[in-house]
Parts: structure tokens; C-alpha cells; sequence
């Protein structure tokens, strides 16, 4: 018998991650053009912040552009550094800000412009000390680059002679990669119709249930949110443990 059956809360995850996918077709649907998709993919994203800051979700993480994206057209990839640009104005992060949420940006800086480093940094900073929800926005981020960039960091320590390699292991391993201070994302959420999970949070995703819809990015709303979660809350999740040990522990053995 499922929660909303007996009446009881739905289990909710404390981290969220989500691969919001499918603007540029939500676009072509309708006939657009340029960024128009993406355009939609932002208000669908302050949509979704708001949302899960509403059911005390701990933290968000949205995939907003991958390491592999810098491999679109010139175009595109322009407008989309752009449309970061707006996000980051001063009266979106002080939305945030008011609201107790913190920002922050995970994945490679190198290769963003000085004016928009300069916004995300500003906009961090902000936030900072906001007690509430957590937003990861992964910005030029792949799973492979932040087990490499995390597996670099250990190599100089060794280097340096300040750690032995019998010494590393994967919890310190797992300090190193991006987000580390946040909980393991407990729910991924893709959007678009697609099954896969393109190179994003590979080494945190371990346990994480994962949850696929046809529902194109800019069209995922809170009707939508709710069947993710109620989803989620349906599943039983053992982390290699049997069925029977999982009820043992949630009973308290009785």
C-alpha cells in the first residue's frame, strides 16, 4: 500500500539531482527559434528551486551544462553563456538570497569568461551563509573530470610527500569531489525521454534511484515533481542489503 493510500507523508529525498534535457526539441515543437528553448529551460529551473525549497528538499543539483557541451554550435554556446549571465544578475541572486538558499556552482571555471567568473563568484558569496536549501548548479561538469580532478588533487599530496598511497581510500577520495559537503544525491531526475545519465555525478550517483519522463525540460512543473516523488517514495532502497534486513531496520525488529 502505497503513502498516499494510508495517508501517511511521502518519503522524500534530502538531495535532488536533475538532467534537465530536451529545449532545444521543446523549441522545434513550437516552431522557435535561437534560445528560445533554453530561455523556457531557465523558468522552468526557478520553477523547480522554488518548488523543492517549498518541500524542504536539503539540496538541488541541476546539470546545466557539461563538460561536452562546449562542443555545440558557436552560436548556442554563446547565448547560453549569456542566458548564465542573466541568471546571475543581481535581482535573481537576491531572489535566492532572500529566500535563505544558498548558491553554488560546481565543475570546471577554466574556461568561462572573466565577467561571468566574476558573477559567479559574487553570487556565492552571497549566499554563503544562507542556512536553507543548497543549489548545485554543475557548469562545465562531467563525471569523469571530477573523479580525475579529485584522484590530481590526492596524486600532489602524494607528490608532496604529505600522503602515502596506502593511505587513500574512497571515503577521502569522496572529500574531494565536487559537492562533498552535501548528502549523496538520493533521486536523479531526467527529463527529455532519454535513459541515460550523459557523463553527470558518475562517482555520486552510486545509489541514487533514478527516474526517467518524456516530459520535455521546459514543461516539467510541480505535477510532474510530485509523480518523481511519489515515485521515489515507492521504492525500497536495500544499498546491497536483502529486502528483509531493510524491514528489520525501519521496524526497529519488531
Amino acid at each position: 500500500m502505497t503513502a498516499e493510500a494510508t495517508g501517511a507523508p511521502l518519503r522524500l529525498p534530502r538531495h535532488i539531482a536533475i538532467i534537465m534535457d530536451g529545449n532545444n526539441r521543446w523549441m522545434k515543437q513550437r516552431g522557435g527559434s535561437g534560445l528560445s528553448g533554453h530561455r523556457a529551460g531557465v523558468e522552468a529551473a526557478r520553477r523547480t528551486i522554488a518548488l523543492c525549497a517549498k518541500r524542504d528538499v536539503a539540496c538541488l543539483t541541476l546539470f546545466a551544462f557539461s563538460s561536452e557541451n562546449w562542443q555545440r554550435p558557436p552560436r548556442e554556446v554563446s547565448g547560453l553563456m549569456s542566458l548564465f549571465a542573466h541568471f546571475l544578475q543581481a535581482s535573481e541572486v537576491r531572489k535566492l538570497h532572500e529566500n535563505n538558499i544558498r548558491l553554488r556552482f560546481i565543475g570546471s571555471r577554466e574556461r568561462f569568461a572573466p565577467k561571468l567568473l566574476k558573477a559567479i563568484e559574487k553570487a556565492e558569496q552571497l549566499t554563503a551563509a544562507n542556512a536553507g536549501m543548497t543549489v548545485l548548479v554543475a557548469a562545465d561538469y562531467g563525471g569523469r573530470w571530477d573523479i580525475a580532478n579529485a584522484a590530481r588533487q590526492l596524486a600532489e599530496q602524494v607528490k608532496d610527500g604529505t600522503l602515502a598511497p596506502q593511505q587513500i581510500t574512497e571515503e577521502l577520495l569522496h572529500t574531494h569531489m565536487a559537492g562533498s559537503d552535501q548528502p549523496a544525491p538520493d533521486l536523479c531526475i531526467r527529463t527529455g525521454g532519454e535513459h541515460r545519465i550523459s557523463n553527470f555525478l558518475l562517482w555520486q550517483f552510486a545509489y541514487t534511484e533514478l527516474y526517467f519522463t518524456a516530459t520535455l525540460w521546459p514543461d516539467f512543473d510541480e505535477a510532474e515533481l510530485d509523480l518523481a516523488l511519489a515515485d521515489y517514495a515507492s521504492r525500497q532502497r536495500r544499498y546491497g542489503k536483502l529486502s528483509e534486513q531493510v524491514e528489520t531496520a525501519l521496524t526497529g525488529g519488531f
